[in-house]
């Protein structure tokens, strides 16, 4: 049996691409937080370790 195939709508493909990027640049924005301002963790409402997560789910040039 053949697999379905999926399909998607441009504007659904346009709406991935744009919720990847706003990931990328708050896991990015993150990383930055935490070495120029590592105070500020605290009032974002996080912990080390979930900053140390969501840092470690960036790509590995940008680690």
């Amino acid at each position: 049996m053949p697999k379905a195939v999926r399909r998607y709508s441009l504007a659904a493909l346009r709406s991935l691409i744009a919720a990847r990027r706003k990931q990328a640049r708050f896991r990015f924005d993150l990383k930055r937080m935490v070495t120029d301002n590592p105070h500020l963790i605290d009032d974002i409402g996080l912990t080390k370790e979930e900053v140390e997560l969501e840092i470690a789910k960036l790509p590995f040039w940008q680690r």
